[in-house]
Order: structure tokens, then C-alpha cells, then sequence
């Protein structure tokens, strides 16, 4: 199973940025889809993002799409999540996560895809 670690959480003040990545080891990276969830306090999983195996192809959330933009460097092993014009709602653990099937496009029949291994997550905090 691929492993994944998360980085690049904090703190940071109403309509600030954060960049988050996810360092995966184990399966070959570039061969899969690779997708970003969150979930705050007292609520479920929510999907945030997804991209396709070999980056060409992303998937938004409707309520994030133009402040979040998911990306990976298949060179590195490393998905990122840049988050941008931040909100105090925008609280959670961020998670990565990777697709059970090799060379997913992150996105079937309209829902996020199946994704297998999860990574730790990452808190991030949104000040007022």
C-alpha cells in the first residue's frame, strides 16, 4: 500500500494562504489519481479536490473551486493543495489521498473517485 505524509498545516489569519503537501512513498507515484479531503469537527469527510494521474485532468469542489488549486510534481512524489483568500470556515484536517486503481482520472460518473490509502492529515486553523 502507498504510504502518505502531509505537511504544511498552521495557523494563519482570515484571507491568508497555505500550501499543503502530501509526500507519498511506496506504489509508483505518477501512476495514480491522487485527491485532497478535509473534515472539521463534528462533520463528515468532505472532498476537496482531485487531479488525474498524470496531472492533465482536475476536479473541484463547487464551494472551493477558484481559491483552492490542487497540483502534483510526479518528478518529486509530492501532491500540493494551495489554498488561497482563506476562510475561518475553511478549519479542518486536511487529508490526502490515493486512488485504489492505477491511472485514475480522480473523477468517475460524476463523484470523486474510489480512493484506498489516506494519509494522516494536516490541521489547519483559519483566525478571525
Amino acid at each position: 500500500q502507498v504510504q502518505l505524509v502531509e505537511s504544511g498545516g498552521g495557523l494563519v489569519q482570515a484571507g491568508g494562504s497555505l500550501r499543503l503537501s502530501c509526500a507519498a512513498s511506496g506504489r509508483t507515484f505518477r501512476n495514480y489519481g491522487m485527491g485532497w479531503f478535509r473534515q472539521a469537527p463534528g462533520k463528515e469527510r468532505e472532498f476537496v479536490a482531485s487531479i488525474s494521474w498524470n496531472g492533465a485532468i482536475t476536479y473541484y469542489s463547487d464551494s472551493l473551486k477558484g481559491r483552492f488549486t490542487i497540483s502534483r510534481d510526479n518528478t518529486k512524489n509530492i501532491l500540493y493543495l494551495q489554498m488561497n483568500s482563506l476562510k475561518p470556515e475553511d478549519t479542518a484536517v486536511y487529508s490526502c489521498a490515493a486512488e485504489s486503481r492505477a491511472f485514475g482520472l480522480g473523477w468517475q460518473n460524476g463523484r470523486p473517485a474510489d480512493f484506498g490509502s489516506w494519509g494522516q492529515g494536516t490541521q489547519v486553523t483559519v483566525s478571525s
